[in-house]
């Protein structure tokens, strides 16, 4: 009798860890490698924003189209039935305080992938933790670098056209209108600098006999009074603009006083809503490559943008960073949708690598693979008409770069 007790009593143990252990099973079947948890009713996400300090005015439109657009698809029943739970922090722009943050999204929070964050210093101080040690992947950042993507970077990928691909866009812009000597004007950190030598080889490789010159200016200066002065005397027939938008705001502002009228323009960040609203009039004509169409666009696809920040963001500016914002939540809500099971940061890499069409509508058709990690080249022209920024034919994927 008490050898069939004890039978019983070790039987009973060996089920109560074989129950112990499919227990952790099942726990552990909604987590990755990097130990970030699914859940079957919410995909929980993060981002660092600049919402105070100088590039504020990036980092409040941006999450506010967001924002709009997790809303709106919350709002529809989420991705796959599982509502997107979006948590930002406030960075201030300042790269570690990114990394602080970092650490808290990841660690604490526990989120399965960074989204539409925003800053190119600050997403690289946080690369080592996220990247590299948590292997929690940073999808669509505003921002980046060439070197980002050449060679691609597990867990890292982008939505943004390079800043030297916009160089070219211009360029090519700049030539196929008939300019013959091109004068870029732009401010003199290398980091500007190395966008406008991108100008170069692009128009001449539209056009050889295309001579381009370039003219340094100092970084946020406000008198334009000699810029403008020098410009003259270069006797250009076109001006291409790498300069942050209160300098180009300035510039064109001058050229109007002192008489220039020539043909201008400029990468993505001078199309923006404060250089009409600091330039008014003088930005009538401004040309320039964006990453959306414009917020003023007819497009279907624009106008549900429009209306769904009235109804989730009332009170916001519903402009170009806020479009960049509700972009990149949408790209990232498709490709999410095609994960099939718990959404973990390693099913959503997976994911990512096989998505070769995403099409939000309002930015071009994205396309990655295992070994690009870029979604486009492309961009839209605008120019400024009555006031406003206004779409110029469909995007345009500019010549490569050599």
């Amino acid at each position: 009798m008490f050898r069939t007790v004890r039978k019983l009593r070790r039987a009973a143990g060996t089920a109560a860890v074989l129950a112990a252990v499919a227990l952790t099973a099942n726990a552990c079947a909604g987590q990755d490698s990097a130990g970030s948890a699914a859940s079957s009713s919410e995909i929980h996400i993060g981002a660092w924003l600049p919402l105070t300090g100088s590039t504020a005015a990036y980092g409040v439109p941006e999450k506010a189209g967001a924002d709009a657009y997790f809303k709106m698809l919350n709002a529809q029943g989420g991705v796959n039935g599982r509502k997107i739970r979006w948590t930002v922090k406030d960075n201030a722009a300042d790269p570690q305080q990114t990394v602080q943050i970092a650490r808290e999204l990841v660690g604490q929070d526990k989120v399965v992938a960074i989204v539409n964050a925003n800053g190119t210093s600050q997403a690289e101080a946080a690369f080592p933790f996220v990247l590299n040690q948590s292997r929690v992947p940073i999808l669509n950042e505003v921002g980046g670098a060439e070197n980002w993507y050449k060679p691609p970077r597990p867990g890292l990928f982008g939505t943004q056209t390079l800043y030297e691909d916009q160089a070219a866009a211009v360029a090519a812009w700049a030539v196929q209108d008939g300019a013959k000597k091109i004068l870029v004007v732009h401010s003199d950190p290398a980091a500007f600098v190395n966008v406008a030598k991108q100008v170069e080889p692009v128009a001449k490789k539209v056009d050889p006999s295309v001579e381009v010159d370039r003219l340094p200016v100092k970084y946020q200066t406000t008198d334009y009074t000699p810029v403008i002065s020098k410009v003259k005397a270069a006797k250009p027939q076109a001006v291409i603009l790498v300069l942050t938008s209160p300098e180009a705001a300035a510039f064109v502002k001058e050229a109007k006083l002192q008489g220039l009228s020539l043909p201008t323009y400029a990468y993505a960040p001078v199309a923006a809503e404060s250089t009409i609203a600091l330039a008014k009039d003088a930005a009538e004509g401004l040309k320039a490559v964006q990453l959306v169409k414009a917020p003023s666009d007819p497009d279907p696809a624009v106008k549900e943008f429009r209306t769904a920040m009235a109804k989730y963001e009332p009170g916001q500016d519903a402009g170009f960073l806020a479009l960049w914002g509700w972009s990149n939540a949408k790209v990232f809500a498709q490709i999410a949708k095609t994960v099939k099971g718990p959404v973990t940061s390693q099913a959503l890499i997976a994911a990512y690598q096989k998505a070769s069409s995403v099409d939000p509508g309002v930015s071009p058709v994205m396309k990655f693979g295992a070994d690009d990690h870029l979604g486009t080249r492309s961009v839209q022209r605008v120019v400024v008409k009555n006031g406003v920024w206004t779409s110029v034919g469909s995007f345009y994927t500019p010549p490569t770069r050599d």
